[in-house]
This record gives structure tokens, C-alpha cells and sequence, in this order.
């Protein structure tokens, strides 16, 4: 539980890492107050975003005031509320909105004024060009253009805005040196064209007088506004002169290069150089307390070159701002896809941690279920040992006991005898039923206090070695090895199987495996609770070694159970019989056993011939699941390979399988019953035979062809297996 926790713990601590990362830097909230709405603030208010594009961790705030005190005043209020860190302010008038900027900065909020001044001293940066600068270069100019003569009307900026203020107070100084220059009449108006067309249409409904050489309006919308009421009033258009020179159409540089206004004056807006320099305040680096800003004249002679210049920067400005859309979508599904990143992540570290407490469940329920299977495992075999010893002697009890009965003395004894041994047989019968009672019965069964070891010193005979020996002198006779620990085991089954097969015996696996490779016998019958080499081990040895892999295994043990008989045949076992057992059962085994093997023919006798057609004597075919494909296909391969080689011998043959020649003869002779040269002759007949009926070659030709060394030798080979000469079979 503590291991979880601790994981637990990682994980955590994992995510927490991943989402700290996944935040965003600290962000300035900057708020602007625009004091009214046109094209020139436009122009700012989109430099401003660009140059935000820059600082990832600024949030722009706009408002708009509409050339209203009122509003603007309730917008930096509002602004202010929403919890900005600088306001950046350009004031409707000088005093009106006064009171809420000193609001905001008592408030600890920084604020930029640009474009127009306040009387407020509570600011800390101002940004904005020289208005009076401004006005007295366009009186210098206008006097130029009029070569020091003419009449003049002036249209004001909003009344009370620094602009309009020191605009007219340069305009007027710059003038004022040119007496033939007249100032006819001080218009009014607001910045805005409509007020500007009213204020000259009224002008020019009370003056009738056209003799009017030059306007000048405080801005270019101004100065349009007054064109379009002298045109309207059909009277002499003068020329007329503006401030701003934006770029775009209708902007004043436009105008200009159109010839619908004289002259103009750049008004920077510079929103990139405003951006940056609230920044530097908000991030505590140096700045200056007063920004002023360049600005320059606009006239027929550089307006085309300066609008080309301005619509490259618009150009440029339309295509950042573009990549930032592009890279702002970007950016939005990268944050979508973090913070699906971070879900998954905290989805699958749930899971991790269910799956490890699930797996903690189940580690816990398997270790006790492998205690418990532990337990009833030691129970199985200290009951099958139990019962190996127990059944052993019942084998050496009841087995002679049969035998006994079928004895003449015994068939002739008195009918008290015969009551009596009845007695023995049944009851020793009886003992056997309780003991498989006992191993049925062998979970919840007590516990004996012997061990294994102990049970083995009481029941088991110390004897020396017994070297494998023949009991039956008949060489014909079928070979049988006895694989058994028990010395009266082996005498009972000899005296079973004497008489009928040659007998080989063994005590162990060991020396049972030793033996079955050195004589390949026809058959093994084992025990399988035995020392040095148990017989399940023995049998899947001798299944898996190429010399002995066919000799069919009979396992002979006191293994009772189902499972046990499973492990037996999962070892390779041909039979499994439980002890005690009938002879006649383990006889009828062994025959049958050794009888499949009998079954098993003649290799070539079903190949067919090159034309693709059986030998009409052909002896069935052989099936590849009946016989040992892996030793017989390379007996089969060594011999075709050889086939030709008239010289060719088993020791040859022996020698390239890797066997000795008595174990070859012996393996070849238990699974097709012929001897190796007998199948060598036999696959050089049948090579013959598809020669003679598919090729042009005489007879002598196939004979050396096919491995004979004469062609007499080979025509009675023929003969003698085929029933025709050679000659005769090609006819």
C-alpha cells in the first residue's frame, strides 16, 4: 500500500510539472482610451496589436469615447475596475477628463498620454508629436504657396484639445510675419468632416465673397469637409491644406498625390514605439519620460513616393497580422491539444494507479493460490509416494497370488486352501480399493509426520548395480527393457515376460537410458517414482533422442490419479498402467504396441514411378503421422543421395545419420521391419523400374546407374523382386 502511495505521489507530482509548464507567462493587461474614432485612430489602434503580436504576455483593452467627456471619463473608470496594470490615454480635452486619470494613478496604475496633453500632472510617460511644430511648419508653408499674399480661412480642431490649441497658436506665429497674408475668418469645428462642411457652408451662406486663396483645417477630414462646401456653393475653389497625411485610400497622402488637397502634414501614430514603451515601464526598464515624435510635410512633389513607402508598411502590417491569425489558430490548438495531452495524462495515471491495484490484487490472490497449490501439491506426493510403496508389494502380493492359483497344486488343493488364498486375493484386493479411496480422498487429508526421505530408508533395498543382460537367448524374439528401482519388480515382470522377448533390466532412468541407446530395444516398460532419473524424465528423454525416439514406453507405476496419467502420456508415454496390474493386461499392451510397429513397411514401395503411376504390386502407402519423420526422411535422403554408388555400405550410411551400425540397423528394423541394405536394394529396384518404363537407357546402363555392380546381379535382383527380368518389364 505504501509502494502505491509513493507512485501515486509521482505521478502527481508529474502533472502538477506538466501543467506548470503548460501555463502561460504572467500577462500585462493594458488598457487604451481613444477620445474619439476615425481613421487616424485606426491606423494606431492596429499598430498597437501588432506590436503586441510581440509580447505574448500582453492583453489589450480598447474603448472609444466619440468626442465624449462624459464616456471617456466612465470608460477609465471602468478600465481601472477590470483590474489593468497600465492605461494608456489620449484626453477628449486638456482639463475635462483630468480627474480620472489622477484616479488611476493614485491607484498605482501607470499611464501614458499620447497624441493629445492633459492638464493632469499624474502621468508617467507622454508620447505624441509637436503640434505647434506642426502648425507653424503649415503656416510657413502656406505663406510660401501664396508667395506672401492672400486670403485665408482657418478651420479649428475641437475646441479645448491640445491639438487644436497649439496647432493654431503655431499656424498664427508662423503667419504673422506676412502682413499681406489675411486671416478672413476662425471657423470652429470638431476634427470631424460633417461639422467642418456645416461651419464653411454657413460661412460661405453669409459671405458672399469668393476671393478666398487657401483653407487650412486643423486635419485632413477638415479640410474636406470645407472643399466639399465650396463646391457645393459653385464658388472658386482655393486650395486647401490638412494634418494627418495618412496613407490608404482617402487618407491625406491620397489627397495630396489627387490634387484634392494642396498639402498635407504626416501625424505619426507610431502604435508599435506606444506598445513598447508601455513594456518598458511595466517590466522596470528605463524609459523616457516625454517621447516626441518626427513628423513631416506632404505636397504634390513627394506624395507619390511617400504613399508608396506607406502602402509597403500597410502591406507589410496586413501580412503580419495575417501570420498572426495563422500562428494565433496555432497556438489554439496547441493549447487544445495540451490540455488533452494533460487529460490523457491524468486519465491514464488513474488508470496506471487502478491497474497497479489491481495487479497488487491479484499478485496477492496468486501468491496464495501458489501457497495453496504448494500445499496441495506436497499433499499429492506425500499421499503417491505413500501409495508407490504401498502398491508395490500389493503388485508383488496379488500378481504371484494369480499366478499361484493357476498352479496345479493350488487347482488341486483342498477346498480350505483354496477358501484360504480366495481370502488373500480378496482382501488384498480390498486394500488396493481403500488406497485409491485415499488418494481420491487426499485434500483434507492429515498430514503424516514422515518425510519422503525417511518413507525411502524404511521400504527401499539397498542393492549393487544391475548390468542389462539377456534372458532369452532366441535372437528373433522381440527385445523388451525393464526400467525398475524395486528388485522384486524386475524378478515378477521376468517371470511375466520370459519365454516370450529378450530382457533387458535397468534400476534407474540413468541406466535405463544408457542402455535403450547402447541396445535399442523393441519395447521399455518403467517405473516411474524412481531415484537418479524418475520415469517421466527417462521416457521424455528417450522420445527426444534420435536413436531410441521410436521405441514405444509402457510407464508401470502406483500414479493413480487422472493428472498423473496426464503427465505420463505428456512425457511421450505409448501406455500408462496403475499398480497393481494383470499380466494379461500388460501382455495384450505390449503386443499391441509392438504390433503397430510391425505395421510400418516398406519406405519406397509406394513411390510412384516418373510417369506418375503406382507400382501395380505397390504395398500400401505409408502415412508420414505413422513413422518417425524426422529419422526416417534423413535415412530416406542419405540413401537417394548414395543410391548411384555401387560402393556405398550401412557403416557409410550409420556415419553420415551419426549412429553407430547397430544402432542404425536395430532403429530401421523396429520401424519398417527390413534391414538398411535390404531398403538400399529395394530403393535401387524401384529407381530402376521408373528408368525402364521412363528412359531410353539399356539395361546395363541403369544397372551402374542405379548403384549395381553388374548387370547380371541386377537382372536377378529384378527378378526375384519384381518377377520379370528387366527387358521383359520394359516390353
Amino acid at each position: 500500500m505504501r509502494k502505491n502511495c509513493q507512485f501515486a505521489f509521482v505521478i502527481l507530482m508529474f502533472l502538477g510539472l506538466l501543467a506548470s509548464c503548460s501555463q502561460q507567462a504572467t500577462k500585462y493587461r493594458i488598457g487604451v482610451s481613444q477620445c474619439s474614432d476615425d481613421i487616424w485612430r485606426d491606423k494606431q489602434n492596429s499598430e498597437l496589436k501588432i506590436g503586441a503580436y510581440f509580447h505574448d504576455n500582453v492583453e489589450l483593452r480598447f474603448a472609444a469615447a466619440y468626442d465624449s467627456d462624459k464616456r471617456q471619463i466612465q470608460q477609465i473608470d471602468s478600465l481601472v475596475a477590470t483590474g489593468i496594470d497600465l492605461l494608456i490615454v489620449a484626453p477628449n480635452q486638456v482639463s475635462t477628463i483630468s480627474s480620472a486619470i489622477d484616479r488611476a494613478y493614485d491607484k498605482g496604475i501607470p499611464v501614458i498620454v499620447f497624441e493629445r496633453k492633459t492638464s493632469s500632472k499624474k502621468y508617467t510617460a507622454y508620447m505624441g508629436a509637436d503640434n505647434y511644430e506642426m502648425g507653424h511648419l503649415m503656416g510657413e508653408y502656406v505663406a510660401s504657396r501664396l508667395n506672401g499674399r492672400g486670403r485665408i480661412i482657418e478651420v479649428m480642431g475641437l475646441k479645448g484639445s491640445s491639438p487644436a490649441i497649439e496647432r493654431h497658436k503655431g499656424f498664427r506665429e508662423a503667419i504673422s510675419g506676412h502682413p499681406n497674408i489675411q486671416v478672413v475668418a476662425t471657423l470652429q469645428g470638431d476634427w470631424t468632416e460633417p461639422t467642418a462642411y456645416k461651419t464653411v457652408k454657413r460661412w460661405l451662406d453669409k459671405n458672399h465673397d469668393n476671393g478666398i486663396d487657401l483653407v487650412f483645417g486643423m486635419n485632413d477630414r477638415t479640410a474636406m469637409g470645407a472643399r466639399k462646401a465650396f463646391t457645393e456653393a459653385g464658388a472658386r475653389l482655393p486650395l486647401f491644406c490638412g494634418i494627418d497625411g495618412l496613407p490608404g485610400e482617402n487618407g491625406g497622402i491620397t489627397l495630396v498625390r489627387d490634387s484634392l488637397l494642396d498639402a498635407s502634414y504626416i501625424y505619426p501614430t507610431h502604435g508599435d514605439k506606444l506598445i513598447q514603451l508601455a513594456v518598458d515601464i511595466l517590466e522596470g526598464r528605463p524609459y523616457e519620460k516625454e517621447t516626441k515624435l518626427m513628423s513631416a510635410l506632404v505636397t504634390r512633389d513627394n506624395a507619390h513616393v511617400l504613399l508608396m513607402g506607406s502602402e509597403e508598411v500597410m502591406n507589410q502590417s496586413h501580412y503580419i497580422e495575417k501570420l498572426h491569425q495563422t500562428a494565433s489558430g496555432y497556438m489554439k490548438q496547441l493549447a487544445n491539444q495540451r490540455t488533452l495531452t494533460i487529460l490523457a495524462l491524468a486519465i491514464i495515471a488513474l488508470l496506471l494507479l487502478l491497474l497497479l491495484g489491481i495487479y497488487m490484487y491479484y499478485l496477492q490472490k496468486a501468491r496464495i493460490q501458489d501457497e495453496r497449490t504448494q500445499m496441495e501439491r506436497e499433499q499429492l506426493d506425500f499421499y503417491t509416494q505413500v501409495s508407490h510403496e504401498l502398491r508395490t508389494p500389493l503388485t508383488l502380493i496379488e500378481g504371484p497370488l494369480a499366478q499361484l492359483a493357476e498352479t496345479p497344486d493350488i487347482m488341486n488343493a483342498s477346498t480350505a486352501t483354496s477358501d484360504l488364498l480366495a481370502i488373500v486375493r480378496r482382501n488384498t484386493h480390498q486394500l488396493t480399493q481403500l488406497i485409491n479411496k485415499m488418494l481420491d480422498a487426499q485434500v483434507g487429508a492429515p498430514k503424516s509426520d514422515m518425510t519422503s526421505e525417511e518413507i525411502d530408508a524404511i521400504t527401499t533395498r539397498q542393492e549393487p548395480g544391475i548390468q542389462a543382460h539377456d534372458i532369452v537367448p532366441d535372437e528373433e524374439a522381440p527385445t523388451v527393457l525393464i526400467v525398475d528401482d524395486n528388485a522384486d519388480i524386475r524378478t515378477y515382470l521376468r517371470t511375466i515376460l520370459q519365454g516370450r522377448f529378450r530382457l533387458l533390466e535397468a534400476k534407474d532412468g540413468k541406466h535405463g537410458l544408457e542402455v535403450a541407446r547402447e541396445q535399442v530395444p523393441d519395447l521399455i516398460v518403467s517405473d516411474v517414482m524412481m531415484p537418479v532419473m524418475n520415469g517421466l524424465e527417462f521416457c521424455q528423454q528417450v522420445k527426444s533422442d534420435v536413436i531410441s525416439s521410436h521405441i514405444p514406453v509402457i510407464l508401470l507405476t502406483a500414479r493413480a490419479l487422472s493428472q498423473h496419467q496426464i503427465e505420463g502420456y505428456q512425457s511421450g508415454a505409448d501406455a500408462y498402467i496403475t499398480k497393481p496390474f494383470s499380466q494379461e493386461l500388460l501382455l495384450v499392451r505390449i503386443d499391441n504396441l509392438l504390433r503397430s510397429r510391425h505395421q510400418l513397411r516398406d519406405l519406397w514401395s509406394s513411390r510412384p514411378d516418373r510417369t506418375g503411376n503406382k507400382p501395380e504390386e505397390a504395398a500400401p502407402a505409408i502415412s508420414e503421422d505413422q513413422i518417425e519423420n524426422a529419422f526416417i526422411g534423413k535415412f530416406k535422403k542419405a540413401v537417394e543421395e548414395h543410391i548411384g554408388d555401387s560402393n556405398i555400405s550401412v557403416e557409410d550410411l550409420a556415419a553420415q545419420m551419426g549412429l553407430s551400425r547397430v544402432q542404425l540397423y536395430r532403429k530401421v528394423k523396429a520401424l519398417t521391419g527390413h534391414t538398411p541394405v535390404d531398403l538400399l536394394r529395394k530403393a535401387r529396384l524401384t529407381r530402376a523400374k521408373e528408368l525402364l518404363t521412363g528412359t531410353e537407357l539399356t539395361v546395363s546402363e541403369i544397372a551402374y546407374q542405379v548403384g549395381f555392380a553388374s548387370p547380371s546381379y541386377f537382372t536377378k535382383c529384378y527378378k526375384d523382386e519384381y518377377g520379370v527380368v528387366p527387358g521383359e518389364a520394359r516390353k
